[in-house]
């Protein structure tokens, strides 16, 4: 059965692939207090992760920033406190293809939406979030760094330890974050 979802997932990876080298996008690096939209693609099959990111979204919305959370969620019923979020956007198993790709009709809008920056908390590689943040027009997409950061689609990615901790995460995302000088970025690009 393993070798089957290999296959397939391989066979999803060559779909990407194709839809990527049709793609043009360059990366704009701006600074924290320039960022108007966030978008989040975040693995949600850890359920206590999500206490975490509704307080990010608040902090967020304090400081007029707006911030939508894509979801996978590898089971076939959501738990009852991801539902009626306006906020997040949750898929299940069931709303992807054979090869893994999404193919909820939501996916395609956030893809295409050009968030300022998207960060992505995908920390186990799961396909369908892979396949989202790599399609997605936004800005400049933070990561998590791995041991191939040229297939990586990330213009920024952070180091940390495993596991890793959610909250601490964001923090360094906004700390890199508020480090860019855009002036400097937009000279660099």
């Amino acid at each position: 059965m393993e070798l089957l979802r290999s296959l397939r997932i391989r066979a999803g990876r060559s779909k990407l692939s194709g839809k990527m080298a049709r793609i043009t996008r360059k990366p704009y690096y701006i600074n924290f207090y320039h960022i108007k939209t966030i978008g989040i693609v975040w693995d949600a099959s850890k359920t206590e992760d999500f206490i975490i990111l509704s307080r990010f979204h608040q902090k967020m919305a304090e400081q007029n920033k707006e911030v939508k959370i894509f979801g996978y969620y590898p089971g076939k019923e959501f738990p009852d406190k991801y539902t009626a979020i306006r906020f997040l956007t949750c898929i299940k198993k069931n709303e992807v293809n054979f090869f893994y790709c999404p193919v909820h009709p939501d996916t395609e809008s956030f893809i295409k939406t050009k968030f300022d920056v998207l960060i992505d908390i995908n920390f186990k590689k799961n396909f369908p979030l892979f396949y989202v943040t790599s399609l997605s027009q936004a800005g400049l997409k933070v990561g998590l760094a791995d041991s191939k950061p040229e297939a990586s689609p990330f213009d920024l990615m952070i180091s940390m330890k495993s596991p890793v901790n959610i909250e601490k995460y964001l923090e360094q995302v906004l700390y890199y974050l508020d480090m860019i000088n855009s002036e400097t970025a937009k000279k660099a690009v």
